[in-house]
C-alpha cells in the first residue's frame, strides 16, 4: 500500500491480512508447494506425508483441513476398501501458489544469504 492511501485499505480485515492469515501456520505454503510441484496439482494423504519430511500425521490433517475450510484444496474421499482420500488445489489455490513459487525461487537463488542469517529461537535450523 502506497503512503496516503485511503485509511478502508489499512483495516483489520484488509485483504492483504487476510492472505497473511492463510499462512499463520508453517505448512500451509509447504503444503500447498508440494501439491502442486511435486504431485501435479493432487495427491493422497500418505503421499504428502511422505513428500514433507518433520510433519506430523497430526499436523499434515489439521492443515489440510483448514486449507479446504479456506476454499484452497478440495477433499475428495473415493469409494473403495479402505476409504483413500485425495487432496487437489482448487482454481484460488492454483492461483495462490504462483506467488508461493516465486518467494520459493528466490529463497533458492538467495539460500547462501538466507544461510548467513541468524535463527530464530525457535527454528529447528541448526
Amino acid at each position: 500500500m502506497q503512503t496516503g492511501t485511503p485509511e478502508e485499505q489499512w483495516r483489520e480485515d484488509c485483504a492483504p491480512r487476510r492472505v497473511l492469515e492463510l499462512f499463520s501456520t508453517k505448512w500451509t505454503s509447504m503444503i500447498l508447494h508440494t501439491v502442486h510441484a511435486r504431485h501435479g496439482g493432487s495427491a493422497r494423504t500418505g503421499v504428502l506425508h511422505r513428500s514433507l519430511p518433520g510433519i506430523s500425521k497430526k499436523m499434515l490433517v489439521q492443515t489440510l483441513r483448514e486449507l479446504e475450510s479456506s476454499g484452497l484444496i478440495n477433499r475428495h474421499v473415493h469409494d473403495s476398501v479402505p476409504p483413500t482420500v485425495e487432496y487437489s488445489l482448487t482454481e484460488l489455490g492454483q492461483r495462490l501458489v504462483e506467488p508461493i513459487e516465486l518467494i520459493y525461487d528466490w529463497a533458492r537463488l538467495n539460500a547462501p544469504a538466507l544461510d548467513a542469517l541468524q535463527p530464530r529461537q525457535s527454528s529447528r535450523r541448526r
